[in-house]
């Protein structure tokens, strides 16, 4: 079994455990259930979600099963999931197996119930005790050739969801005020800049883009200044739409936009922080791009761009489909540069 958009080459059901940390970006801890969809012998996609805690009511396990299942049948064509639950098997089991009720009955084979527990995983759906013996099968995430082979190819895994999170915490202390003071200067200059006309405020806008970008291919990182400047352009909606364009899906730009996030002075964050979300997401980072877009509307809850990608991100959408649509249809912002973007 192959990545879809890598080399990587799955042999076993260790060599899957193993893996999983790389297909959702982080290491899932205890409560985690993970599907991996399958389109014949290739990875497709995958999603993770928290179990409910034991004891929960049954309909709402049977909801959160309903939900994450319609997600993955989102993926068409998908020809066969393997599911993995990872904590004890009081809390791990009975979710399993209604993941593997569901999908079944909805028309998609399961290949595999697989539960990881301090360092074994244990297969719920093979009672051959010569390849599946009943204490499990022991591996090493960490040591695995195929997590070896996956990190060679540029996947990560981090240690937990708090990993991921902690690549966008803010910079504080000096970083912090001195990127408030560029961002005031800017705002000012954005001002003069707009009195000239739109047309000058899109031609700053593109090229402060293709600076930045090509700046940071080149490894250099933006000065305090450039990333005020920029932020602040991005606050015209023409300039975020453009910079959408101009952003290419690979891991470069993911890390430019979780540095201009990181810095950016609050009240424009939003902008970036989508702008990061729609990178990260068609990079096939839906973890990262999920927190991007949250970010933003954790700012400002009315900022449109990033709760459609959110909802799209949440129905298991594939960025295909969200880009064949047009990012945004209402008129530019008010000429206020220190206006939250919406």
């Amino acid at each position: 079994m192959s990545f879809a958009d890598h080399t990587l080459t799955i042999r076993s059901s260790a060599d899957l455990v193993a893996v999983v940390p790389y297909l959702i970006g982080f290491h899932p801890g205890d409560g985690s259930i993970v599907v991996i969809a399958f389109r014949d012998s290739r990875v497709v996609f995958a999603a993770r979600g928290d179990i409910p805690a034991p004891g929960t009511p049954a309909h709402q396990l049977r909801a959160f099963t309903d939900d994450l299942v319609a997600v993955v049948q989102r993926q068409q064509p998908v020809t066969a999931v393997v599911i993995t639950g990872h904590g004890q098997a009081r809390h791990v089991d009975p979710a399993l197996r209604l993941f593997g009720e569901v999908f079944t009955a909805g028309g998609t084979p399961v290949r595999d119930l697989l539960r990881v527990t301090d360092g074994r995983f244990f297969s719920l759906s093979c009672d051959n005790s010569t390849c599946c013996p009943p204490e499990g099968t022991p591996f090493d995430p960490t040591t695995a050739l195929v997590a070896v082979q996956a990190t060679v190819a540029g996947l990560v895994a981090r240690a937990d969801r708090a990993a991921v999170a902690a690549r966008i915490t803010p910079v504080g202390g000096v970083a912090r005020d001195s990127i408030r003071r560029a961002t005031g200067q800017a705002a000012t200059r954005l001002e003069s800049l707009i009195a000239t006309g739109s047309e000058a405020v899109g031609a700053a806008g593109t090229l402060a883009v293709r600076d930045a970008l090509r700046q940071h291919d080149s490894g250099t990182r933006l000065t305090d200044d450039e990333l005020a400047w920029l932020t602040v352009l991005l606050t015209r909606t023409a300039v975020r739409d453009r910079a959408a364009e101009l952003t290419e899906p690979h891991d470069g730009h993911v890390t430019f936009w979780v540095d201009v996030v990181r810095r950016a002075h609050a009240p424009l964050v939003p902008a970036p922080a989508t702008l990061l979300a729609l990178t990260a997401w068609r990079c096939g980072d839906g973890v990262l791009a999920g927190m991007a877009a949250e970010r933003a509307l954790q700012i400002d809850p009315a900022y449109r761009l990033a709760g459609l990608l959110l909802h799209a991100l949440h129905a298991g959408l594939p960025p295909s489909l969200f880009e064949q649509a047009s990012i945004d249809d209402r008129p530019d912002l008010p000429s206020d540069p220190r206006a939250d973007q919406r």
